[in-house]
């Protein structure tokens, strides 16, 4: 199903925006936006895993020394 729906564009400070409507909602509070020709496509952000984030960063340079590796403590079940 295709929908569609003229809406307005308004300034916000210096930028341009648009009010979504309702019917066309997207998930979350983050999106992606690209121009493909003279299309403005929007679309829900990925939700990012732990572990792309920590791709992400620069490795350490620290030394932290030997970790001891300790016997698990008992736990009353």
């Amino acid at each position: 199903m295709n929908l569609e729906r003229h809406v307005k564009l308004f300034k916000n400070g210096r930028s341009q925006a648009v009010r979504i409507p309702r019917e066309f909602e997207l998930p979350g509070d983050e999106a992606v936006m690209r121009k493909e020709g003279s299309r403005l496509i929007i679309e829900p952000a990925a939700k990012r895993s732990l572990l792309s984030v920590l791709k992400t960063w620069e490795p350490l340079d620290e030394d932290i020394g030997p970790i001891d590796d300790l016997p698990a403590e008992p736990v009353d079940l």
